[in-house]
């Protein structure tokens, strides 16, 4: 398929999706360590879904799509964790990647979000907090560039 032909399909489906609702530009991190400890994790949950969902409609085009929620979890218990420990290095990736479409530029990748998770796991478990907001920071970046234009 072309680049021409790839663009066009994702400005179509850009299109579509943007004539019900702008993406989600306001994840904090607060939030989603205080609501997840009150639905007991299931926020959390919900959260990553809203990152796969508008990160594959602003990132729409690039060859790429981010997975879903069932093969994070279903995946994620088969391979005792690993598969989520990929999921977050590649979400840090493409957001790192198509951060130049939209004029920005992040100094963090999937190898930052990567190293916070696993090492801060030494920390208390803080640092796996600083790679998730590495996360919905640069997310929340992207979606507020995509529904700008």
């Amino acid at each position: 398929m072309e680049n021409k032909e790839l663009y066009q399909r994702a400005n179509t489906y850009r299109q579509t999706y943007f004539k019900h609702d702008p993406l989600t530009t306001n994840r904090s991190l607060l939030a989603y360590i205080f609501l997840g400890l009150i639905t007991l994790g299931i926020y959390d949950y919900y959260v990553l879904y809203t990152i796969s969902r508008d990160l594959n409609i602003a990132c729409s085009g690039d060859g790429k799509e981010t997975p879903g929620m069932v093969e994070f979890i279903v995946f994620g218990l088969l391979t005792c964790g690993i598969y989520q420990l990929y999921w977050y290095y590649s979400v840090g990736n493409r957001l790192a990647a198509n951060a130049p479409r939209y004029g920005l530029q992040f100094p963090e990748n999937g190898t930052t979000v990567l190293l916070w998770v696993l090492f801060g796991a030494f920390l208390c478990g803080i640092g796996s907090f600083i790679g998730i907001d590495i996360l919905l920071k640069n997310t929340n970046a992207i979606c507020d560039a995509y529904n700008r234009q």
